[in-house]
């Protein structure tokens, strides 16, 4: 039977869906927003938060990071600046993901690059996402993996010979696959549901879940229904 474990909470075909809370950079780069948000989630009894973690000097070429980014919803004038200001202190991960725990559920992150890998495993966090655009970044999966811990891959924007070969750099290192579409927000006619049966064909014995950029929670009871787990 198709199962991981995160945290002690076992997510397979027969237990119900783990839910992860999507927290992202919402927080807008203070720890006080954070708290609050993890608060508000963990009252609604997800399983899990998910923040964000990047190192943005080597993961972003210096012309991206010099970059004129001044708009509305920018917090620097430079794209470099935006970034830093959306970034997590070390100190930071370390008070959310305790608050995650001592609400009862899991923290972790989303690792953008082997830099944040490894700042995150020295959170003795439970298990890493990577985002779609990892998908095919063989060294930053090898490196995951390398770990040992669950490692949730989303696919959003991937052929199946790219999930293949995300699949094999993963090696025996225990793994979800996430059905993602690359679009935000996302549109019914462009959820591609169907591709969670795919998946779960494809990967009989690999727990299927959805990344969802959609508003509300249609698509996701949808994909529960159509064998995603997470």
């Amino acid at each position: 039977m198709r199962a991981l474990t995160i945290a002690g909470r076992r997510i397979a075909d027969d237990e119900p869906c783990y839910v992860v809370a999507e927290l992202g950079h919402n927080h807008g780069g203070s720890v006080d927003t954070a708290l609050q948000l993890i608060g508000m989630t963990t009252r609604c009894g997800v399983d899990a938060v998910k923040l964000q973690c990047r190192t943005n000097d080597t993961l972003y070429s210096a012309a991206l990071l010099h970059q004129s980014y001044e708009h509305e919803s920018s917090y620097g004038r430079t794209y470099g600046e935006h970034r830093a200001a959306l970034e997590l202190s070390q100190g930071d991960l370390v008070t959310c993901f305790a608050a995650a725990r001592g609400a009862g559920c899991a923290g972790f992150a989303t690792a953008f690059d082997e830099h944040a890998a490894d700042r995150l495993m020295g959170l003795h966090v439970p298990a890493f996402k990577i985002h779609s655009g990892g998908l095919t970044d063989r060294p930053l999966l090898q490196h995951v993996a390398a770990f040992g811990l669950p490692v949730l891959l989303s696919t959003g924007g991937g052929t199946l010979a790219d999930i293949d070969r995300a699949v094999q750099w993963l090696g025996i290192c225990p793994h979800a696959i996430l059905h993602c579409t690359a679009s935000y927000p996302l549109k019914s006619k462009e959820a591609n549901l169907r591709v969670i049966h795919t998946l779960r064909q494809r990967f009989p014995e690999t727990v299927i879940g959805f990344s969802s950029h959609s508003p509300g929670i249609a698509f996701s009871l949808i994909a529960y229904a159509f064998g995603a787990r997470i």
